[in-house]
């Protein structure tokens, strides 16, 4: 394995171990009591919409103040990275990129603190800058829907989860996490036997549940995005087959 590649698959393992992405069968069985989406695309999964709930809406609107805060804090990508976020795979094109910090992730597991989300949301700007769009709240991947529930209210948001990555060897890296016809979280590679043949490392899922947020937004349809198909997220096109 090249140098490159060592570094990309750690920083993938990294978060995976962080937000509980170890392959073990009874968190699978528990996580696939989330999915409750039919698996349209093998590189995702979401939560099924629920019906709104008394208290649903004041739940959500302390978290979008909290998220709001969260955003002015950190609107100079400088100041997250003094403060312990790093960006995530910045060789990578991406409509979103992640700065994810790293101090204090047991906190993702223990409970739900939205003064303190694990991810910042930024857009690349001209030169090498970043401009902040968003915050994204993770779950342990062995989450049920009560847990994700009990976090933000499903009747609001949605929650996501990627799945079945393979990462290719370096001398066929490329841009490949998004549209790739062969690897990533678009390619047509979603078996560990596939990605073996093709000489990758395969991830069953990547960083566990995650939900974005984007809090300078004035439509709540658009505050509470999924992450997928708005002009923040991924591009529909990018994850073929993925329904909305």
């Amino acid at each position: 394995m090249k140098k490159s590649l060592f570094w990309t698959v750690l920083g993938v393992a990294v978060l995976a171990l962080i937000y509980g992405a170890v392959p073990l069968p009874h968190r699978a069985r528990a996580s696939a009591q989330a999915a409750s989406v039919p698996n349209v695309n093998p590189h995702m999964a979401m939560t099924k919409p629920r019906p709104l709930e008394p208290g649903d809406r004041a739940r959500t609107e302390i978290i979008l103040a909290a998220a709001k805060k969260v955003a002015e804090r950190y609107r100079d990508y400088r100041k997250a990275e003094a403060d312990g976020y790093e960006i995530f795979m910045p060789d990578q094109h991406q409509n979103v990129y992640h700065f994810v910090r790293h101090t204090g992730d047991a906190d993702a597991r223990a409970g739900f603190d939205p003064d303190n989300p694990h991810v910042l949301l930024y857009t690349k700007t001209e030169g090498a800058a970043y401009e902040l769009v968003g915050v994204m709240y993770t779950a342990p991947y062995d989450s049920t829907e009560e847990d994700l529930n009990d976090r933000i209210p499903l009747s609001i948001a949605r929650w996501h989860i990627h799945l079945n990555m393979c990462i290719p060897q370096e001398q066929v890296r490329r841009d490949w996490l998004m549209g790739d016809a062969k690897f990533g979280l678009s390619g047509s590679i979603n078996t560990p036997q596939e990605c073996s043949a093709a000489g990758g490392r395969f991830l069953p899922h990547l960083s566990g549940w995650m939900t974005h947020v984007y809090p300078f937004e004035t439509d709540p349809a658009k505050i509470w995005g999924t992450g997928m198909d708005d002009h923040h997220g991924m591009e529909q096109g990018s994850m073929p087959g993925m329904k909305m």
